[in-house]
């Protein structure tokens, strides 16, 4: 398995909605997260402490929430707010 992320929760039903240059800088941001995770979390599966805090990202547009999650090798965007700017 390799690093990857995914919407989650509500978040997914949100970006039904979202516009598409607003998911692009989501899409951009979510995988410079993973790439940095990756990264720090070098032999992620064989993790046994507990998970990094999560974060709030700011891109064009409005802001996501994402959780890592080191074991499954993921990061969970799981809010997305888009406020239009």
């Amino acid at each position: 398995m390799s690093w990857s992320w995914e919407y989650a929760f509500a978040a997914e039903e949100a970006a039904r909605t979202a516009p598409s240059a607003f998911l692009a800088e989501v899409k951009r941001k979510a995988d410079e997260v993973v790439r940095a995770a990756a990264a720090l979390h070098v032999h992620g599966r064989s993790h046994k402490g507990v998970d990094p805090k999560g974060g709030d990202i700011t891109v064009p547009g409005g802001m996501f929430r994402y959780q890592i999650v080191v074991r499954s090798e993921r990061v969970y965007v799981v809010q997305l707010t888009y406020l239009g700017f």
